[in-house]
This record gives structure tokens, C-alpha cells and sequence, in this order.
């Protein structure tokens, strides 16, 4: 598949879940193209050194989101991708992020003017 996925003890985040961000993020980004089968449940377990349950709630997930179908006894595959739906998704979770920020902007009283230009600075570095 030639998709790595780098998992962390100690970033809080559990380990299904960086499973299945990072394998969401490769089919967004087109890593893994459409009707692709991803690896065996059984199989990324074994790779990664995590349990089979961890990775069958990464795919579950993935599945529930609508990034992949569950084929009995064959696999999951990657479905076509909907732009307008994955757009929609990716919106959800921009609002999700920048409704986190905005409470710990409020515990220390940022001003309108000073999260723009957070904003402005972040979308700048990235640009160059």
C-alpha cells in the first residue's frame, strides 16, 4: 500500500484513532486510490505491533465515516471519494478544531484582532 503510519505513546490521541486519521488522510490526500484494498486487519496488527481489536475499530471508523467499505471475508476497500461530501467532513472538523481554540483563546481573554493574526500568521508560514 506504501502508506506509513507512525504511531505515538504519548501523544494522548488512542492508538485506533491514529490509525485511522492517518489512513484518512492518505485517501484524501489520493494515496490510495479509489477501489484500493487496504491491509488486512490481521495484517496492519501484526505490522504495527497493536491488537487486532485496535485495528478493527481504526477500520470500522474509517467505514462509519464513509473512507472505506467492509467486504465479508475479503477486505476493505476504498471508496470512491464524493468531493462535496469529503469537503463537508473536513469543514466539520476545521469548526470542531477552531471551537477548541476559540474556548482556550477565552481563558486568557485573546482578542478578535489577536487570533486573525494567529490565523494570518499560520496561513503565511505555510504559503512560503
Amino acid at each position: 500500500m506504501g502508506i506509513d503510519i507512525v504511531l505515538s505513546n504519548t501523544s494522548g490521541v488512542p492508538i485506533y484513532e491514529q490509525i485511522s486519521e492517518q489512513l484518512k488522510a492518505a485517501i484524501l490526500r489520493g494515496d490510495v486510490a479509489e477501489g484500493a484494498a487496504l491491509p488486512s486487519i490481521r495484517g496492519l496488527a501484526r505490522d504495527l505491533g497493536v491488537s487486532v481489536i485496535t485495528t478493527t475499530r481504526a477500520y470500522s471508523d474509517l467505514a462509519a465515516g464513509g473512507f472505506v467499505t467492509n467486504v465479508p471475508g475479503k477486505g476493505s476497500y476504498v471508496l470512491p471519494r464524493n468531493a462535496e461530501l469529503v469537503r463537508e467532513r473536513v469543514l466539520q472538523e476545521v469548526t470542531e478544531h477552531f471551537t477548541d481554540a476559540l474556548a482556550k483563546a477565552r481563558l486568557v481573554d485573546l482578542t478578535r484582532a489577536e487570533l486573525h493574526a494567529v490565523l494570518d500568521a499560520l496561513m503565511e508560514q505555510e504559503q512560503s
